[in-house]
């Protein structure tokens, strides 16, 4: 009888230890809290009770991690579809950054030599051939990919929304 009791007690005991990181019921989503999270670009922050300048992104490339960024966190809530899901998501949402960043590969420069660099050579990654614009579009993947699960796992909060576009994205993307 006393073996029974035990047992039920250390059970309950179990359950109720398993409720406390149930998060709600979804699985999915991490305790890793804020330390995960990435403060937004151009966010207004505090250093020693000081408030630091918000600074917006000023190149392409930041521009388009910044989109990644907002977009992955604001769709990460999307809990009826996958990660992958999502963040073909954002990355469809940040086109126009793309596009913006991709335009550098358009009209490439002469380097110090004064040849232009080459329209294609071989992934540094993967030993294909590729090109830039090939490359930035699998960063975008990956990225996106990145910050959708960084936000799930943390619980990370959206950004701030205005007409279902985060605030703070620099042009159309």
């Amino acid at each position: 009888m006393a073996a029974r009791t035990l047992t039920a007690a250390l059970a309950l005991t179990a359950l109720a230890l398993a409720a406390c990181n149930d998060n709600d019921g979804d699985r999915r989503r991490g305790s890793g809290g804020a330390r995960l999270c990435i403060p937004f670009a151009g966010a207004q922050t505090t250093q020693g009770g000081q408030a630091a300048p918000a600074v917006a992104p000023t190149t392409p490339s930041a521009a388009m991690d910044d989109c990644l960024h907002r977009w992955g966190y604001a769709l990460a809530a999307s809990e009826e579809d996958s990660a992958d899901q999502v963040a073909g998501a954002v990355v469809a949402a940040c086109m126009p950054a793309l596009s913006r960043w991709n335009q550098q590969s358009l009209t490439p420069t002469a380097g110090p030599t004064g040849a232009a660099p080459p329209s294609s050579a071989q992934s540094l990654i993967t030993g294909e051939e590729t090109n830039a614009m090939a490359e930035r579009y699998r960063y975008a993947e990956g990225r996106a990919l990145f910050y959708v699960v960084q936000a799930r796992a943390g619980n990370c909060p959206a950004p701030p929304m205005t007409n279902g576009v985060p605030d703070g994205l620099t042009g159309a993307g």
